[in-house]
């Protein structure tokens, strides 16, 4: 049997009309099929991401934000990773019981740690006793890690969030996504870039033209 194989590549803040500077982009959108997106409220990365995993509102599966209050615990918790938050059923769920040898990708999408994808990869910095910070990736199976490590080096951690936030992130996540496309061969990625979000926050809807 011929196997489909499908990548979602999800760059927020990608608008119809950024795409037309984007050749590499316009070019896939012109030999498949672009259409424009309705979103959700709150149309933030959690919440969205949530719901193209579910294919529900907000108010079903739960992801109300970014970060939310935790009645249990009477915190406030910002970029939680456990899959276990999102409520209902997702497409690595439906796909499974459609065809049992799925196999499914989960890269940096939002909600990998503890997923039902077949493989994942997402940050997750180690915080040694003397506070330090240091950047690394959390996978499954565990074995990707040292793979991915040894090959592309270290995940550039501070240049996926925060003011150092840039493309050197998002090259790194896709040559990840090129590794595991070509020897694990999933069925179905789901692959997050996250550079013109930040790039929009800093410039506004459209980048300044360059001197």
């Amino acid at each position: 049997m011929v196997r489909h194989r499908t990548l979602v590549v999800n760059v927020v803040g990608l608008s119809g009309r950024l795409l037309r500077t984007a050749p590499e982009l316009s070019r896939l959108a012109a030999a498949g099929k672009s259409v424009p997106l309705r979103t959700v409220t709150p149309a933030v990365t959690c919440s969205v991401q949530a719901t193209m995993l579910t294919g529900a509102p907000v108010a079903e599966h739960g992801v109300v934000g970014n970060g939310w209050y935790h009645r249990e615990t009477a915190e406030v918790r910002f970029w939680c990773q456990s899959n276990a938050l999102i409520h209902g059923e997702q497409i690595w769920h439906a796909a499974k019981r459609r065809d049992p040898d799925f196999r499914g990708a989960n890269l940096f999408w939002w909600f990998n740690m503890y997923s039902p994808a077949d493989i994942g990869v997402t940050p997750r910095p180690m915080y040694p006793a003397d506070g330090r910070k240091i950047p690394d990736v959390y996978t499954h199976p565990a074995a990707l890690r040292e793979r991915l490590n040894a090959s592309l080096g270290t995940f550039p951690l501070f240049q996926f969030w925060g003011p150092g936030a840039s493309i050197v992130s998002s090259n790194w996540i896709a040559a990840c996504t090129r590794e595991v496309l070509r020897n694990d061969q999933p069925d179905l990625a789901m692959v997050y870039l996250p550079p013109l979000d930040y790039e929009a926050q800093r410039f506004g809807p459209m980048p300044p033209k360059p001197p």
